[in-house]
């Protein structure tokens, strides 16, 4: 993989944009429809052997310990994206772009704890700072903290949709204040989300999650009253939003529109290029408030966020992961001064409030944990030198599926690295009826997925579920490469 471009050290270089060119949108569903319509291509039954022998020759504290989970733990499992199949490896050591397993096998580390670390694990100068401050007031006040105050002021001034910010406990909790604060201040109810979209679990947003068009398969345990007034609209699909914001309009309008503005799940049903700026136009002619989730493209996609990409201004903001620097306790709200006035906190205050709340949120360890990480990554445009090795991984294995002949789709959005090789994720779920007759072929995708992430496992990759990768500034050439070898290792299986 020598003759791809070297990845130079963006130290004292000017800002680059981390998404280096939108990828062909239409010719991507052609490729993800013609992924789902062949027979699948999957490990081959004894090369699969061989990847399982690895687990049991190799990860036999892990092992051990997941057997314990198991005993006090519901599946074992505390992270709904957690790998764990054939079972959970337990992390020891994470540094920089590689960890280290209880039983000492290292892997190149494209899980990023989910996405937070763009600096990459474990990284010394948001360490040293997390130290100071515990060593000076320890992680929590209850009080207002110098890095609260600093931490929000940074925000403020990157993103431009942001002109006040409060800081709350995680992604999760930051959407449900979202929601809130919309329906507050507009007085309106309905709130629409692009479908297929994580927005949290909160319950009324258990509602088209993974895969568009599937309402509320997995509500269980929650109420319909809770998601009686939020609705779907694939995505790409204008004129279906439009309908909808139509029909609520004539039983009292609608509060908001969600979405994450790469498309569902960080981009795996991308949108297209103008998509935000015309949802941004709707949302304006029906005096709806536009939410964007930057969870993900939150400072990963650039200090400014997705919204300085697109040039599209959200009147709120959801922000984690990136924004504490891989620390806990990482959610916030942004927007406009007037919307956000409704969040006020404090004892004695009068005004009509959306109600948000949480003891840990703004701590001092994750406030200082988030400044010093956005600081560094504004310093060493950690963002671009990421997205650069998103596209030196994306090149690499385009190269690989193309000479193994292979049907599987690769593309990225900077750092955001997609994956695709059994296709679960792409099927067709345009109504209930297909989603239904589908679901014993989606099983067996589900499962080459879950094999193919073992594989990569074996082979010293940690991913994102199998079919998702996030790079970071600790990715040099060299990782990249080394990675690159060891897929090529697993596609020499199928």
């Amino acid at each position: 993989m020598s003759n791809l471009a070297p990845i130079h050290s963006a130290a004292a270089a000017a800002p680059t944009s981390a998404i280096s060119a939108w990828p062909d949108v239409d010719s991507l569903y052609r490729r993800f429809a013609e992924l789902v319509k062949q027979p699948m291509r999957p490990i081959r039954r004894d090369a699969m052997a061989g990847v399982m022998r690895h687990f049991d020759e190799r990860c036999a504290g892990s092992r051990q310990l997941a057997e314990r989970a198991q005993a006090v733990i519901p599946g074992g499992v505390q992270h709904n994206l957690a790998f764990n199949h054939p079972f959970p490896i337990a992390a020891a050591k994470a540094q920089g772009a590689h960890l280290t397993d209880v039983d000492g096998n290292r892997y190149i580390d494209f899980l990023q704890a989910g996405g937070p670390t763009l600096l990459g694990s474990n990284h010394p100068v948001v360490r040293e700072a997390v130290n100071r401050v515990l060593d000076d007031c320890g992680p929590v006040t209850g009080l207002l903290h110098e890095y609260e105050v600093k931490l929000a002021e940074l925000v403020c001034r990157a993103m431009p949709g942001v002109e006040m910010l409060r800081l709350l406990g995680s992604g999760t909790e930051a959407v449900m204040g979202a929601v809130r604060l919309a329906r507050a201040y507009t007085r309106r109810k309905w709130v629409i989300k692009i479908g297929g979209a994580y927005h949290g679990w909160s319950d009324q947003l258990v509602y088209g999650m993974r895969l568009p068009g599937t309402g509320r398969m997995e509500a269980v345990g929650i109420p319909r009253g809770a998601t009686a007034h939020t609705q779907e609209c694939h995505p790409n699909d204008l004129d279906a939003l439009r309908r909808k914001l139509q029909i609520n309009r004539l039983r009292g309008g609608t509060a908001a529109v969600l979405l994450e503005p790469l498309g569902p799940e960080s981009g795996t049903r991308p949108v297209h290029p103008d998509y935000n700026r015309q949802v941004r136009a709707l949302c304006d002619e029906f005096g709806a408030l536009m939410i964007f989730d930057e969870v993900v493209t939150g400072f990963r996609i650039g200090m400014g966020g997705a919204q300085a990409y697109f040039g599209v201004k959200p009147d709120l903001t959801v922000l984690g992961k990136c924004l504490a620097g891989g620390y806990p306790m990482a959610g916030a709200i942004g927007g406009r001064r007037d919307v956000m006035m409704l969040l006020v906190g404090g004892i004695g205050t009068t005004a009509r409030r959306a109600f948000v709340g949480g003891t840990l949120s703004a701590n001092p360890l994750s406030c200082v944990a988030g400044f010093h990480a956005l600081q560094e990554a504004e310093r060493v445009d950690a963002a671009g030198v990421a997205g650069r090795a998103g596209d030196r991984l994306r090149r690499g294995l385009e190269t690989i599926i193309a000479a193994r002949g292979l049907p599987y789709v690769v593309y990225n959005l900077g750092s955001i690295v997609h994956l695709q090789t059994s296709g679960v994720l792409l099927m067709d779920t345009s109504s209930l009826y297909k989603l239904y007759r589908a679901k014993d072929e989606a099983k067996a995708r589900k499962h080459m997925m879950e094999e193919m992430g073992a594989a990569y496992t074996a082979h010293g990759l940690i991913t994102l579920a199998g079919s998702r990768l996030y790079t970071s500034l600790a990715d040099t050439d060299e990782v990249i490469d080394d990675a690159l070898n060891r897929f090529d290792d697993v596609f020499k299986l199928v």
